[in-house]
């Protein structure tokens, strides 16, 4: 399974509307839970999201809206025995806000958290998931923005198999090894299957325009971006390192993505269709605009 579950979308304060930021993608096995704000734990609650589906922890920068669920989720794993280690991805910069937010209390830990910091632009860490990357925004702190890149594959193709006489066990071991012998005669794996990109997803948090958004949003499948603005608030925008939706969804639409999720909206909005309106004269894909407690799919596979 690969969804989005969107926990909280409300930048810098909640209100009646909105928690703060949070979000939690479901990747296969692996569960990446981003920014999580005040809030999170509970709203964690109410989507049905496990302390225990949390692989890892991937935070953009420490202004409040994006940290301050972090003690919660801390204490949270070790309060439900969370068997395997959890990786905690955030700006080094930042180091002294982590260890602030991670021993916030007193609590008992027995959960394995392996800190990661991310000091530079480049590859965190490679796994069953494929690669997550990170790359520095542009914000009033030092900000990194997360891509997750799936290897391309190939597409086993049922008539090409049946022609070639390829079934059962020995499936996988031509998916293993590229070739297999099938009474007497080689079949090569491109014989019978075809190329299948790799999914991406980025996740693009507090930033001006700038060209590292880009290569985050390149080719995404999904792509999560704050649009705290409208455009009639650009200027203000860029004065506080921020996007508007239309900018939003000129990113994507630049950069070929599938499926938009706008999301960090600011309390001053009250009309969310506003956010799709400004966004789909940009845009020609899919467009969401998140509200709290909403799942989204990851599209499936070309």
């Amino acid at each position: 399974m690969r969804e989005l579950v969107i926990l909280g979308t409300g930048s810098q304060v909640p209100s009646r509307e909105r928690t703060q930021n949070g979000y939690f993608l479901r990747w296969d096995e692996d569960g990446f839970l981003f920014d999580p704000g005040e809030g999170t734990q509970r709203q964690m609650l109410y989507a049905g999201v496990a302390a225990g589906a949390i692989t890892r922890l991937c935070i953009t920068h420490f202004h409040g809206d994006h940290c301050l669920g972090v003690p919660g989720i801390v204490q949270r794993l070790s309060l439900d025995d969370v068997p395997h280690a959890v990786r905690a991805h955030y700006p080094a910069s930042g180091q002294k806000y982590f260890d602030r937010l991670r021993y916030a209390a007193s609590f008992y830990e027995r959960a394995e958290l392996l800190e990661e910091p991310v000091e530079e632009d480049g590859l965190l860490a490679v796994g069953p998931f494929g690669q997550l990357w990170a790359r520095r925004l542009e914000h009033s702190l030092e900000s990194f923005g997360y891509q997750l890149i799936e290897p391309d594959g190939r597409r086993m193709l049922p008539d090409q198999l049946a022609a070639y006489g390829v079934v059962g066990p020995d499936i996988s071991r031509l998916q293993r090894s590229g070739v297999v012998e099938i009474d007497g005669r080689t079949v090569h794996l491109e014989q019978v299957s075809e190329p299948r990109p790799g999914q991406r997803f980025a996740f693009i948090m507090d930033t001006r325009l700038c060209e590292n958004v880009l290569a985050l949003a390149e080719r995404a499948d999904l792509l999560v971006i704050e649009s705290t603005y409208l455009s009639a608030e650009a200027d203000l925008a860029r004065r506080f390192g921020h996007l508007t939706a239309r900018q939003a969804a000129r990113v994507a639409q630049e950069s070929g993505v599938r499926k938009l999720v706008l999301t960090h909206f600011s309390q001053r909005y009250l009309e969310p269709e506003r956010f799709h309106e400004e966004a789909a004269t940009e845009f020609s894909g899919e467009i969401v605009v998140a509200s709290d407690l909403s799942r989204t799919s990851v599209p499936t596979r070309r």
